[in-house]
């Protein structure tokens, strides 16, 4: 097998002529009669039983070229991709025979190649550092969703309804007089101020009382969904069981000792501070991160194959699937709960397989223009990680990953550090 010749047929697409040798063709035809002998029949013979050559004589000699072609032109091809040394994406391959005969057969293919991108002045890219210094504000709003946690409900007896009460109400709509479909509920749970409910409602609840029977009066959005109520003034006949609170507990040593391994509540807060530091500190090298990812994806320039992208969509929908598969979902299941179709789906995930792929472009480049490369330290540093994450043999993950691939990452890895590390950073003030 051998690579004839290769021609740049459109941007990104490569056509390679590929020659199958006489002898392997030979080889492909004598394993497409072994897998296909056993279901011939021919006058004379039992089933199964006829030699190749009286096979061949009677339905013609060409009767196992498509078979042996069909199975030999992947290897062929995938050495006359290294022999060009091409790199190509996943997308349709334009196949066709131009020759066959005993002497070997002779086929093109049109391949899809990754793109050649520029990219420039990655170096001194600006990005500002969000603060990680930890508040006293941020100590009692981390301390407040404790106590939300670890509250409790009561009923509210010597006062009217406010914002942020639970009232539970018999509710009625009407429109012209006539109760309407979906209108209608009975010992329900509204928080109040929270807009659960059309705007204007839950306001004409604040300031009435346990026992209380009154009318709501709105308009429904122009915007709602059911079509009838677009725009329509219509009447709630309401009724107020219950106001319910919120009861936070105190926020004490004795709280601290219930809801954490601290005695007092200094010390719960010093944890806290420390805590809340590092997490101030990653959310900060995160956003530092992003800067830099959505500058590089603007400097990168090339026409992308859009196969590339749809690849990466793909990738991810496939990901996502397994994601709910954990949670006993399936994506049919997900999409028939959501109302989204397949094509809605991809479209949600399309600006982000476009960041990556830009972003991989960019960086595989920057390694290219720096010539980083991964030695065999970083190799086996790179196995280790893999293994501890997946709680395996690392010599079992080298013969699961190829080298190759590792090295392409590991480059990409010291290329955003090298970004990183050359970029004009400020604090913000």
């Amino acid at each position: 097998m051998s690579l004839k010749s290769q021609n740049k047929i459109d941007t990104n697409r490569v056509e390679l002529e590929v020659v199958v040798d006489a002898e392997t063709f030979e080889k492909g035809l004598a394993a497409a009669f072994k897998k296909q002998s056993k279901k011939i029949s021919i006058p004379g013979f039992r089933k199964g039983k006829a030699p190749r050559a009286f096979v061949e004589k009677y339905f013609g000699k060409e009767v196992f070229y498509e078979d042996a072609v069909n199975a030999l032109y992947p290897d062929a091809l995938d050495e006359a991709v290294k022999e060009a040394g091409l790199e190509v994406i996943q997308d349709k391959i334009d196949f066709d025979v131009k020759e066959v005969g005993p002497q070997g057969f002779t086929f093109t293919a049109a391949l899809t190649t990754k793109p050649e991108v520029t990219i420039e002045n990655y170096k001194g890219i600006e990005a500002v550092k969000k603060s990680a210094e930890v508040t006293d504000e941020d100590i009692d709003a981390e301390i407040k969703k404790v106590q939300e946690r670890n509250s409790r409900m009561v009923t509210v007896e010597d006062r009217a309804a406010q914002n942020d009460d639970i009232a539970v109400i018999d509710f009625e709509g009407f429109l012209d007089g006539e109760p309407f479909e979906g209108g209608k509920g009975e010992n329900y749970s509204l928080t109040l101020g929270s807009g659960q409910f059309i705007p204007g409602f839950e306001e004409q609840i604040v300031g009435h009382n346990t026992g209380d029977e009154f009318e709501v009066n709105v308009t429904f959005p122009e915007d709602y969904q059911a079509e009838e109520l677009k725009g329509k003034a219509t009447t709630f006949k309401c009724k107020l069981h219950e106001i319910k609170m919120k009861e936070l507990p105190e926020v004490d040593d004795e709280f601290v000792k219930d809801v954490s391994e601290f005695d007092t509540l200094a010390d719960y807060k010093e944890d806290l501070k420390k805590k809340l530091a590092e997490s101030k500190e990653k959310e900060a090298a995160d956003d530092l991160e992003n800067q830099l990812i959505d500058k590089l994806v603007e400097l990168v320039q090339g026409e992308i194959p859009e196969a590339m992208y749809e690849n990466k969509i793909a990738d991810s929908i496939r990901e996502f699937g397994y994601r709910l598969q954990s949670q006993g979902l399936n994506l049919d299941t997900y999409m028939k709960y959501t109302g989204m179709n397949v094509d809605q789906m991809k479209e949600g995930f399309r600006p982000q397989a476009e960041r990556q792929v830009k972003l991989r472009l960019a960086l595989e480049k920057i390694a290219a223009l720096e010539e980083l490369k991964a030695g065999e330290e970083d190799l086996n540093q790179e196995y280790q990680k893999i293994a501890e994450q997946y709680k395996m043999e690392a010599d079992k993950i080298k013969e699961l990953i190829p080298a190759a691939e590792l090295e392409k990452d590991i480059c990409v890895e010291k290329a955003i550090n090298l970004v990183r590390d050359n970029a004009n950073i400020k604090d913000a003030e």
